[in-house]
């Protein structure tokens, strides 16, 4: 049964509908179908082979870009439903915010951005916009996923509203005519990106703990997240490693959300938006935590930085990541003749070579990367 949704949600049946249009369907609304196209997108598929943080030569257990995006969707839709929007919608943008990432996590980002910077770098939200509205090639009408415009501005400010110039892709893309990117985003996008937030601080605390990257006990002195580990602790002595990681990370993720909804609610009825426009007219967002929780997760994430993705066996695979993507796009660039078929197609002059090669080994996943370099480099491999 459809819940009824606050005036201040986007619908989609006043939807400003797809650059390409198209018929309606009988059984899925508009949203419906963009969560739906997502889901069967090659990219989307690819995201089980990257990285989120851990390798996965450290172990099958830990997350993946795709099941960290699983996990976004999830928490998204609960936000969603406690404070009456659009879940499909919020569901939607969580399950595409990633799409755009490279292997090896942020180490093979950062190599793609460093071995660009010529050519405009790397950015994983630009490049997410690129594959949902051209690098898709499934549909006989149309290139990308031909997302609704509620979805693709959702995917554009995932971070927050843009200023200043434009990036190329977007400013000759019709939503920068039909939507106001410098405003806030409509609710439903706000609602992803926190969720995106409290999903990377649960799980990688989950996976840190599981790796034995720290013990439980050097939580306890954390605002918000220590009380929880010693309530635990108290009323499970001796409780298996698994086990303890798991139940710290639940009962994590149902504070952030019940102080999320909670504080979300707040803002929502002082600014008292009667539309998605009124939301987007908002100086700050109405969506995300009140001042004290802010500041744990604020404190846990430089936590996190500290003894999880500076740890050195995270610092030894990102090295080991970042010099395979610069060989990479180094190889590539010297000889275009060496891309497949279709991307080679591509490399017309030097700045498109780049283009190409930006978007081929983007979009490769950790293993397909590791062969295609050993391929290039390694005289005992065959080249196809």
């Amino acid at each position: 049964m459809r819940l009824s949704l606050a005036p201040c949600a986007c619908r989609p049946e006043a939807s400003l509908g797809r650059v390409v249009p198209e018929p309606e369907s009988p059984l899925r609304t508009a949203f419906q179908r963009d969560r739906d196209r997502i889901v069967h997108s090659t990219a989307f598929r690819r995201l089980e082979g990257k990285t989120q943080v851990f390798a996965p030569s450290l172990g099958d257990h830990y997350r993946t870009r795709l099941t960290h995006s699983l996990e976004v969707a999830q928490i998204a839709r609960t936000v969603a439903r406690a404070l009456a929007v659009e879940e499909d919608l919020a569901e939607a943008i969580a399950l595409a915010h990633d799409l755009g990432h490279s292997a090896f996590g942020h180490a093979g980002e950062r190599a793609l951005d460093r071995a660009l910077s010529a050519f405009g770098g790397f950015d994983h939200n630009l490049q997410t916009f690129r594959i949902v509205t051209a690098l898709e090639r499934r549909y006989a009408a149309f290139d990308g996923l031909n997302l609704t415009f509620e979805t693709l501005e959702g995917v554009v400010k995932h971070n927050g509203p843009l200023h200043g110039p434009l990036p190329e892709p977007i400013a000759r893309h019709p939503l920068a005519e039909r939507i106001d990117l410098s405003s806030q985003p409509p609710l439903e996008a706000q609602v992803a990106a926190v969720a995106d937030d409290i999903a990377y601080c649960a799980h990688d605390l989950d996976d840190g703990l599981r790796a034995g990257f720290f013990a439980p006990e050097d939580l306890l002195p954390l605002p918000g997240v220590g009380p929880l580990v010693h309530d635990l602790l108290e009323a499970h002595r001796g409780l298996e490693r698994g086990r303890l990681a798991h139940e710290t990370t639940r009962r994590l993720i149902d504070a952030l959300v019940r102080d999320l909804v909670a504080e979300s609610r707040r803002r929502i009825d002082a600014a008292r938006p009667d539309s998605p426009a009124a939301v987007r007219a908002q100086e700050r967002p109405l969506v995300g935590f009140a001042t004290a929780m802010a500041e744990a997760v604020a404190a846990l994430r430089a936590f996190l930085g500290e003894r999880v993705y500076r740890h050195f066996t995270v610092n030894r695979m990102s090295r080991k990541a970042e010099r395979l993507v610069e060989s990479l796009v180094a190889a590539f660039l010297e000889a275009p003749e060496c891309l497949p078929d279709h991307w080679r197609a591509r490399a017309v002059d030097r700045q498109a070579t780049a283009a190409a090669v930006r978007d081929y080994i983007a979009g490769m996943t950790d293993r397909y990367a590791i062969d295609e370099y050993d391929r290039l480099f390694e005289t005992s491999r065959e080249t196809r």
